[in-house]
């Protein structure tokens, strides 16, 4: 008795027809906007003031490049001369890492 197939669903509209009809939001002023780094970030990523955006992306390339990432969890930093006076401890999570940027910008 052989079944029979059933025909396959409808596929729902595709998303890209949804984000063509949503209007676009404009960037986060607060997220551009310049700021400069204390003495011990700037220690990292240079003394230049930045947005928080570049602040961010300067860490992470500073952390790739000196293989800063935990080998066993990708998840945590461990912390070398310089990011040790930044993190305050030896290993931190990147969940935590944005909170520890952010209380060295002014």
């Amino acid at each position: 008795m052989a079944t029979a197939k059933k025909a396959p669903a409808k596929k729902a509209a595709t998303k890209t027809a949804d984000k063509a009809a949503a209007p676009k939001r404009a960037p986060n002023a607060a997220f551009s906007k310049p700021l400069t780094p204390s003495p011990l970030l700037a220690a990292v990523i240079g003394k230049d003031p930045l947005p928080r955006t570049e602040v961010t992306k300067k860490v992470w390339d500073y952390i790739k490049q000196h293989k800063l990432q935990d080998e066993a969890n990708k998840r945590n930093i461990n912390a070398d001369a310089k990011l040790k006076p930044i993190f305050g401890k030896d290993q931190v999570t990147m969940f935590e890492l944005t909170k520890l940027i952010s209380n060295q910008l002014s």
